[in-house]
Order: C-alpha cells, then structure tokens, then sequence
C-alpha cells in the first residue's frame, strides 16, 4: 500500500480489526519511510451496482455519496458511523440478495428512508427533505403526520 504523504510503497500494517460487522477489514498502517500513520479498508469486491437516475442515465452505486448524505442528514444526532455503515452495507446486500444489477434512485431512496425511519425521526425527515425535495412547509407538515400515522397507528380518514 503506498503511502498518501511520501508516495513510498514500503508500509507495515501495525493494527488490523473487522468494521462494519465483518464487511471489511480496518487496516492501522505505518509508512517505513516517513513514519506517517494512515488507515485503509478492504472490503470484499462485489458485482458492482449500476443506478438509474431518474432522468434515465446510469451511474455506478457509490457507498461514500450515499454515506455522505446520511452524515449529512445524520448530524447532531445519536445515530454512530456503525450504524450508518451498517444501514450501507444493508442496502447492499439487499440489492445484491435480489440478484439486481441495477437499481432505481427511487427504490434505493425508500430502502434509505424505510431504515433511517427506524433509526431516528429527525435524521428521517432530514434526508426526506432533500430525498423527496420539499418545496415548502406542507411537504414536511405532510411527512410529519406520515411518521405520526405509523407510531400510533391511527390514520385520519
């Protein structure tokens, strides 16, 4: 592994531990030239995930935007990185499980919101908010009596 501050390829792993329940190794290393302290992650390489935007192009499923927007949406509230990489890696293997290659933006925004709605309200209509692009209070007032409806199980009819 080369290192990010002197380019040298001679590093020494000094620390390796399992992250996000097994999905990856964290790896401490230590340039041999430098002595800079740096840490990578190894994650088994899967088919790779092709989503459609909702103009109609295709991109590649990237975990670190994802994860970028959860951060986002996440700040300021009890939810870890371990959770976040959890909730992640969860929505991979679900869309690997199925045997889909590809995936629409709109599926993969609900399979977000469905999980972040367990994790914390807050966090939930954060990333709903730009998920779902509210263009004004009614659309958060709308949201925030969606979230009521499923906690107490009452529908207003």
């Amino acid at each position: 592994m080369k290192c990010s501050q002197c380019q040298q390829v001679d590093t020494k792993v000094i620390e390796s531990r399992e992250a996000a329940d097994g999905e990856a190794i964290r790896r401490r290393r230590v340039c041999a030239n430098c002595q800079y302290r740096f840490t990578t992650y190894e994650r088994i390489e899967r088919p790779q995930i092709i989503v459609i935007k909702n103009n109609g192009t295709r991109e590649l499923f990237n975990r670190d935007k994802l994860l970028a927007g959860l951060y986002r949406a996440c700040e300021k509230t009890p939810i870890t990185s371990l959770q976040l990489e959890r909730l992640v890696a969860n929505i991979e293997q679900q869309i690997q499980s199925c045997g889909d290659q590809e995936v629409a933006t709109a599926r993969l925004g609900d399979m977000v919101m469905e999980r972040l709605s367990q994790l914390d309200e807050v966090a939930y209509v954060r990333f709903a908010s730009v998920y779902r692009r509210f263009k004004d209070i009614a659309g958060f007032e709308r949201e925030l009596t969606e979230i009521r409806e499923r906690k107490t199980g009452y529908v207003k009819g």
